[in-house]
């Protein structure tokens, strides 16, 4: 005689549970075996991709880059295991260069370190009475020159301060104020390509010196400077045409007399 078997509904759902726990476990063994069969895998190389500057130069080329990671890490990381990258610690020590302003490093299904880096831009170059040269970017952060091509930024020259992290947040400083004079220039787009120099004197006076004609912008003091680039540009666009020999005319161009431009004839 056969028998059925009887088996009860909270039987059945218990075997049920054992079951889904039982594959929830092996899943997750699956799972972590290969997480570490992909940490323990060696990295097969590294692509780096610099995001050129407006211009389309570059301040730093990719062999740069990874010899930057080499001097701070003091290994290659081609055939580093995977699970040994830090690639939060990557991007840190190459946004400490000074060329680079942010790097975005990640790795990709076939174990290359992907790294990709955007440039700072040079906006002044500063060569001072002591002899230093180098560039400021936009947010006045210091940068060497580099060795594969010149910025083409105005220049700053003169009796500068030396450069230090929070000269921008000095009440008065002759950087700060050079500094700020050529930003007001750079975003103009009629000065940007009509002034090539700022001198600073001994006395914090600071003089313009122009890419066309022979003559010199005496801007004075770093006080109400935009009134007196206003009427700069309204001397460079309405006066100075009128001028027999125009650009040629003046030795000097002065701006340092409330609400006016007084010029010197050669």
């Amino acid at each position: 005689m056969i028998r059925s078997l009887h088996i009860s509904t909270e039987t059945l759902t218990t075997l049920k549970r054992i079951g889904w726990g039982v594959l929830v476990v092996l899943g997750a063994v699956v799972v972590i075996s290969a997480v570490e069969r992909k940490e323990a895998s060696p990295v097969s190389g590294l692509g780096i991709e610099i995001q050129p500057l407006p211009s389309g130069e570059f301040l730093i080329n990719s062999q740069e880059v990874q010899l930057a990671i080499e001097r701070s890490f003091g290994y290659r990381m081609e055939g580093r295991a995977l699970g040994s990258v830090d690639v939060r610690r990557l991007e840190e020590v190459l946004e400490k260069e000074p060329f680079i302003l942010d790097a975005d490093v990640y790795i990709t299904a076939d174990n290359r370190i992907k790294i990709g880096v955007i440039q700072r831009q040079p906006v002044l170059r500063v060569m001072d009475n002591n002899g230093l040269n180098y560039y400021l970017d936009d947010a006045g952060k210091k940068m060497p020159l580099s060795p594969h091509f010149t910025a083409k930024v105005a220049v700053a020259t003169g009796n500068l301060p030396p450069h230090e992290a929070k000269f921008l947040s000095r009440k008065r400083n002759n950087l700060k104020d050079i500094f700020l004079l050529a930003e007001m220039i750079r975003k103009d787009e009629f000065l940007n390509a009509l002034v090539e120099q700022a001198h600073v004197s001994n006395r914090g006076e600071i003089t313009l010196v122009p890419k066309v004609g022979n003559h010199k912008v005496l801007f004075g003091k770093f006080e109400e400077p935009e009134k007196k680039l206003r009427r700069l540009k309204a001397f460079y666009k309405e006066a100075l045409p009128r001028e027999e020999r125009g650009w040629n005319r003046y030795s000097e161009v002065s701006l340092q007399y409330d609400g006016q431009v007084v010029c010197k004839k050669r």
